[in-house]
């Protein structure tokens, strides 16, 4: 593994000697990406801020190739580090490539003036983030996306080993995420860019991150990949999540399952179903679902959204268990709905459940207008 670049020591950061989180633990390793994740006020803004130095540590230190960052001159460290944070910069009169320009001036005179060498960086930070058609428009007439991406060119004329950045993707659509993130973790890479900021979009962090740092209550709650952080329930427990869930697997939430005697049973399966559970959630019916093998697509949705669920073992035929308890289930509900258009040689129980159904009546269309007639 590589040496970290920037790392913490018994790092406690806050405002006015004031602690909001104890014990930073940090390692930021060239070519990686690391996330911050946590719920808002947590302090994740703090901890960048510290490791930049606009704000001092309460106690610890931050150190840059094992020099206190606080014994470092202006020029020496914005040579190493580089950071977008949420506060939006509006220069007044200046072009995209004049902003661009200024994260040239650590190494330039007193006076700012860019040498050819500063000027081919500026050109090539620009033409790497794909900003070069903005270069003559005013900086404060472009879209979001188009400006976060000027930030982004200014910050790596910097050429800097660290990149500090806050919340970069919050005014972003989705695909200028996608663009930036993809983008980002092609810089790491290439560059050996060790990385370092905080996301809201917890699928986003999940995807894109290499290490994930989750911020809770005035302290580190947890260190890990995201494989070891995106399990569970963790993540709703670090959120504080008390209506609906955080569906770790798929990296998605859910509303709250409506209570209530179940009224539709939906016999689904595949992914089939997934639409008409989230149907059935917003026009406020109680449902069950099954029969569905364990590994079935529909599962993490039925069972956050269904009031019942009935599973069966994966790669098997449904059990006689669970057909008598789909029909029993199946037979107090005012309707059954079948999104599954063909049965396979495993779930031909679920074809008998469906023809029970409307062999009473009780078959209905994924559209029926009795779906929302009787909420």
């Amino acid at each position: 593994m590589r040496e970290p670049i920037l790392r913490t020591a018994a790092l406690s950061v806050g405002y006015s000697g004031h602690v909001v989180i104890d014990g930073v633990e940090l390692a930021l390793v060239p070519g990686r990406i690391t996330t911050l994740i946590g719920p808002n006020g947590a302090g994740k803004s703090t901890i960048l801020k510290t490791l930049i130095r606009q704000l001092r540590p309460v106690s610890g230190k931050v150190l840059l190739d094992e020099k206190d960052v606080a014994v470092l001159g202006e020029r020496e460290l914005a040579k190493s580090v580089a950071a977008v944070l949420t506060a939006r910069p509006r220069p007044e009169l200046m072009t995209c490539a004049d902003v661009v320009s200024t994260g040239r001036y650590p190494y330039t005179g007193r006076l700012g003036i860019l040498s050819q060498r500063d000027r081919q960086v500026v050109r090539e930070a620009m033409e790497l983030v794909h900003v070069t058609e903005l270069e003559s428009l005013d900086f404060n007439r472009i879209s979001d996306g188009q400006r976060q991406r000027v930030l982004l060119a200014r910050a790596i004329c910097q050429e800097p080993r660290v990149l500090v950045m806050d919340e970069p993707t919050s005014f972003l659509d989705i695909r200028h995420k996608l663009d930036f993130l993809c983008l980002l973790r092609q810089l790491a890479r290439e560059k050996a860019l060790a990385v370092v900021l905080s996301l809201h979009e917890l699928d986003l962090a999940q995807r894109f991150s290499d290490m994930v740092l989750c911020v809770r209550a005035g302290r580190m709650d947890r260190i890990g990949t995201p494989e070891e952080i995106f399990q569970g329930d963790y993540i709703t427990r670090l959120y504080g999540v008390e209506h609906g869930c955080y569906d770790a697997l798929l990296g998605g939430v859910e509303s709250e399952r409506v209570t209530g005697r179940p009224e539709i049973f939906v016999v689904g399966g595949g992914g089939s179903g997934i639409p008409l559970y989230r149907r059935l959630q917003r026009l406020g019916i109680p449902f069950a679902a099954g029969v569905l093998p364990e590994n079935d697509a529909d599962v993490p949705i039925a069972r956050a959204l269904a009031g019942e669920l009935i599973t069966s073992p994966p790669f098997e035929p449904v059990g006689a268990e669970g057909v008598t308890r789909a029909l029993e289930l199946s037979a107090r509900c005012r309707g059954v709905i079948c999104t599954v258009e063909r049965f396979g040689a495993v779930n031909q129980a679920n074809r008998a459940l469906v023809e029970a159904a409307e062999a009473r009546g009780a078959l209905l269309s994924p559209d029926a207008p009795e779906l929302a007639s009787e909420t």
